[in-house]
C-alpha cells in the first residue's frame, strides 16, 4: 500500500462517494485517494472492468473522475482543494451534448 512519506503541510478535506477523504495541501485526486485506500476509480466502457490509477502522470487516462459536476477530469493531475467533490465517472470520456 502507499504511504506518505513527509508530512507537515496542512490537511485538505474533500468527497468522494459521499466518503470524507483527508489529504495533504498540495496533493493530487489520485494520491489522495491512494493513499486513503481508494483503488476504482470508474468502469471500463468496453468490459465494464474496474479502472483506476496506472500511469499517475497523465498519458493514459484510466484515472477519469467528475469533479464538482465536471467529467473528463484527470485525478493525477487535478489538486485536492478543500470541499471538492469527486465522484467516479461512468465509462470513459463522457462527450457533452452537441460535439
Amino acid at each position: 500500500m502507499a504511504r506518505r512519506i513527509e508530512s507537515g503541510t496542512a490537511t485538505v478535506r474533500f468527497t468522494f462517494q459521499d466518503r470524507t477523504i483527508e489529504a495533504q495541501e498540495g496533493d493530487t485526486v489520485a494520491a489522495a485517494l491512494t493513499a486513503a485506500g481508494v483503488r476504482e476509480l470508474r468502469q471500463s466502457v468496453v468490459s465494464g472492468s474496474p479502472r483506476g490509477i496506472f500511469c499517475m502522470m497523465g498519458t493514459c487516462f484510466d484515472c477519469l473522475v467528475e469533479v464538482d459536476g465536471r467529467p473528463n477530469v484527470q485525478a493525477c493531475r487535478t489538486t485536492v482543494t478543500e470541499g471538492m467533490t469527486v465522484m467516479p465517472q461512468k465509462g470513459g470520456p463522457a462527450v457533452e451534448a452537441g460535439e
